[in-house]
């Protein structure tokens, strides 16, 4: 009697084979992608500084027991917490994340490359405090950076024609992927260990987008990447002391991730792994507002003079934007919290025409009281224009373009804006740089001293200065 199950073990599938290969062979020579993490760096950093500030991060933070603390254990920027590196990873990303207010990437797939930053810095500090305490040289920044690029380009590739969100799971599956791969690589890992640890990532059940969507929205989707790239650490951890992978996890019939989360269809890949993404990344520098309104918050931010004066007046609100926005943050209706508010255009807008800028504090229930907030809402139309919706997937363009119109009740009318690259994407770098480095010094100064100040920013001025630093001594700096 013959059997239909396979009697031998499968090659494992190539995308698995593809991100190892790259991980442990590619040569980061792109002296922009190291400029730009950098950048990303400091701007993640920072944004973890603020979020210190929000009790409903904070109580999230700190060891699982309260009081542990791990020897030779990862460093939590802003705190005082050393712990181990899954747990350390939870913290720093969750940190990182909070406030969504620093790097991302959209493509069919969108999401924030940045999360994985809280696994590979916990993994760095952590091994090279460890390699200190046993006479060893400690890791250097370099790496740190170079983790980051390929992180980014894993998540990121991934994403340009692979939408998770189309089948109801949420990007951070990606950050998951990409922390194991990377985190495997800096503990040493070897080809079929980063195999072994990314089928792992892919093995597991997948978050599912529901926490970022009404009726469900809430503060999940901010800790969200912060449990994905623990998690990564975790796994690379596992295939580290010898636990076994699954090769076939995403190809394998009835059983493997392509038929049982994707509708049975393989992952596109339309580049080779490289720097492309670290080069192409977008930054948040203005608002802390989701991506995808970033452009429609700066036309209404211009918009506010003419309008501040004659808010009863307003008749109606015309916003043209691409699908993308349209599937995520066109919301009517009750909004529940700061999570539900980041995550509305309508609210972001109306903001933005009242107050004449959009921060954090704007998300909070007592900023939300104002009735006037959803009075303009009422007012908005929501429409999607074709053409924004053809440029911001055009690989030569990748635009996030939005289009503001104020109309008056006495038959007038504001002329109406249109944005369609906003001040972090890569077309604006030179003009959004300066803005994003005194961001990170705002940030600096919620937190440390003048002097401790100076000297964060002294040794994360260059590419070349601080790729030579040790990393446990770069991240004491952010010690209190």
């Amino acid at each position: 009697m013959s059997t239909r199950i396979p009697a031998t073990r499968p090659d494992p599938d190539q995308v698995l084979v593809d991100i190892a290969d790259y991980v442990l062979d590619f040569k980061v020579t792109s002296r922009g992608a190291f400029e730009t993490a950098r950048y990303c760096l400091i701007d993640a950093l920072g944004c973890g500084l603020e979020a210190l500030g929000y009790p409903a991060c904070s109580k999230l933070l700190g060891p699982i027991v309260p009081g542990t603390v791990v020897p030779q254990g990862a460093r939590v920027p802003g705190t005082d917490f050393q712990l181990d590196p899954v747990q350390a990873a939870f913290n720093i990303g969750t940190l990182i994340r909070w406030l969504d207010f620093n790097d991302t990437w959209l493509a069919a797939e969108w999401g924030h490359p940045s999360d994985n930053l809280g696994g590979i810095l916990a993994t760095a500090d952590w091994l090279s405090r460890t390699r200190m305490a046993h006479g060893q040289a400690p890791l250097e920044m370099r790496r740190v950076l170079e983790a980051m690029i390929k992180a980014y380009e894993i998540q990121g590739v991934l994403a340009l024609e692979n939408s998770f969100n189309r089948v109801g799971l949420d990007h951070v599956v990606l950050v998951k992927v990409a922390t194991a791969a990377v985190c495997t690589w800096l503990m040493g890992g070897g080809r079929q260990e980063i195999i072994n640890a990314v089928s792992q990532a892919f093995v597991d059940g997948q978050p599912l987008r529901t926490y970022r969507h009404a009726p469900n929205t809430g503060s999940r989707k901010s800790w969200a990447a912060g449990d994905a790239t623990a998690r990564g650490v975790l796994l690379a951890l596992f295939s580290l002391k010898g636990e076994m992978g699954y090769p076939t996890v995403l190809s394998a019939r009835t059983w493997g991730f392509y038929d049982v989360l994707f509708k049975g269809q393989a992952f596109r890949l339309s580049r080779p792994y490289g720097s492309y993404v670290m080069e192409n990344v977008l930054f948040k520098i203005s608002f802390p507002a989701e991506f995808h309104a970033q452009t429609a918050v700066e036309c209404a931010v211009k918009l506010h003079p003419q309008v501040v004066g004659r808010l009863d007046e307003i008749a109606r609100i015309v916003i043209r934007t691409h699908e993308s926005a349209m599937r995520i943050i066109d919301k009517k209706g009750p909004l529940h919290n700061p999570a539900d508010r980041d995550h509305c255009l309508q609210y972001m807008v109306a903001v933005g025409l009242i107050e004449g800028r959009l921060t954090c504090e704007d998300y909070e229930d007592s900023a939300a009281a104002d009735p006037r907030i959803d009075a303009l809402r009422a007012q908005m139309e929501v429409s999607e224009e074709p053409r924004f919706s053809a440029d911001y997937l055009d690989p030569a363009k990748r635009s996030i373009a939005n289009a503001v119109q104020v109309f008056f009740t006495d038959g007038s009318r504001t002329a109406e804006l249109v944005a369609e690259y906003p001040l972090g994407h890569c077309r604006r770098r030179a003009e959004g740089i300066p803005v994003l480095v005194e961001k990170f010094r705002t940030n600096l100064a919620r937190r440390f001293s003048a002097a401790q100040q100076a000297a964060i920013e002294q040794s994360s001025r260059d590419v070349q200065h601080l790729g030579t630093l040790a990393v446990n001594e770069y991240i004491d700096q952010y010690v209190p």
